[in-house]
């Protein structure tokens, strides 16, 4: 299955695909809405349903517990990013869903991410 929303996530502190690393998609009221965990090459496309609403969701890597797996310590044992989906019909005039790709850059200590396609 092919999500609405995907992720890859790279290690650069090692230069590698981060494989192992749990996410969470939910709601901004806490509702859990999905959850994978990246493959060997560092992506999720089953991360929660095909179509969502608008709305704003959090998506949420659980990078203490990968970090841990590896015997490093690290600042942030998770990083929450807030993203907002728009309306089918606002995005193109199609009706088509957009597709929104997340993905996260990940140090020990540092993080980026972007909108990706």
């Amino acid at each position: 299955m092919t999500s609405q929303i995907t992720s890859h996530v790279l290690d650069s502190s090692v230069g590698l695909a981060a494989a192992g690393v749990r996410i969470r998609l939910r709601s901004l009221s806490g509702q859990e809405l999905g959850e994978a965990v990246t493959d060997a090459d560092g992506r999720v496309t089953d991360l929660g349903p095909a179509l969502l609403p608008a709305g704003t969701y959090e998506l949420v890597f659980e990078t203490g517990a990968y970090f841990a797996a590896r015997g490093v310590d690290t600042f942030y044992p998770h990083i929450a990013v807030a993203i907002t989906v728009a309306a089918a019909t606002e995005v193109s005039g199609d009706g088509a869903a957009p597709h929104y790709h997340v993905p996260l850059l990940l140090s020990p200590f540092a993080y980026s991410t972007y909108r990706g396609t």
